[in-house]
């Protein structure tokens, strides 16, 4: 398999992005997963994950933004937007603390492959409204729930203003599509470091860790170049002590990291379409 023959800003072979999905669900509904293991009877409302869902916002995010200011990094917040609503303080303090903040669909329950063209574009124009409204600056990324994209998605976006979407897990590296004259960079979002590891199949927090040393001697020991590597925390989950510890101590390998560019997503698109144009250069 033929290596890119390009590498990122400042000649880094390693581009690491830090994630943050804090994530919320629309009135009357709730996870579909909680920390319990015990579903109720369908049509039971679950009181209980939707506790667990709201400590993203009311504590969980705090804790992550004052790891990525004592590394001084900035990351990428895909944040739904019904958040812009119920805690638009919490999303201003991430966009006032320089962090990308990105629409992550109005809530984790609206899915942009189950609503018509119609409704899907008034869904993207709505949370680009109340994000923007909330944080400040105009929101150009976006990731769908699960990236769980509609047919529509990639060209409404672009359509929209957008820079890039992060809803393709076909490649390893961004790439740009185009649709007529609009252009929209699409950024995979890697899953292998990531929080959710430790939600889903009970992995002990210090995995995240190993697992993000681990791919890094992956790509030194075969001198591959260049890859991105995500790491991703969702506010209700890894925002809670135990994990956000171990979080903060990614951030400070990563800060550590000669061969390492860590950009927010906007950067990397920035980077990716630059580099169609020609125009890359004036990024390194």
């Amino acid at each position: 398999m033929k290596q890119a023959d390009w590498l990122w800003p400042g000649g880094k072979r390693i581009a690491v992005a830090f994630n943050v999905a804090f994530e919320a669900w629309s009135d009357g509904k709730a996870p579909g997963i909680g920390p319990m293991g015990n579903p109720l009877p369908a049509g039971v409302l679950d009181n209980m994950a939707i506790s667990w869902a709201a400590y993203g916002a009311k504590r969980g995010i705090y804790r992550l933004l004052e790891s990525f200011a004592r590394h001084g990094v900035k990351a990428s917040v895909m944040t739904s937007a019904v958040l812009a609503e119920r805690s638009p303080q919490a999303v201003r303090a991430v966009s006032e603390a320089g962090h990308e903040v990105l629409s992550h669909s109005y809530a984790m329950d609206v899915i942009p492959a189950l609503l018509s063209e119609q409704d899907e574009r008034r869904n993207i124009e709505r949370c680009g409204a109340l994000l923007e409204q909330a944080g400040g600056r105009r929101v150009l990324g976006w990731i769908s729930p699960r990236a769980t994209a509609s047919a529509h998605t990639a060209r409404l976006l672009a359509e929209a203003g957008y820079r890039w979407y992060g809803d393709v897990l076909d490649d390893d590296l961004p790439y740009v599509q185009a649709f007529g004259e609009r252009r929209i960079a699409a950024i995979p979002l890697t899953t292998d470091v990531n929080d959710m590891r430790s939600m889903k199949y009970g992995e002990a927090p210090r995995r995240m860790l190993e697992t993000f040393e681990e791919s890094v001697a992956r790509v030194l020991r075969r001198d591959e170049a260049p890859v991105l590597i995500d790491v991703t925390a969702h506010a209700h989950i890894f925002g809670r002590p135990q994990g956000a510890d171990v979080y903060d101590r990614i951030v400070e390998t990563a800060t550590a990291m000669r061969e390492a560019w860590i950009a927010t997503r906007i950067e990397i698109a920035d980077f990716v379409l630059a580099r169609q144009d020609g125009t890359a250069d004036r990024l390194r």
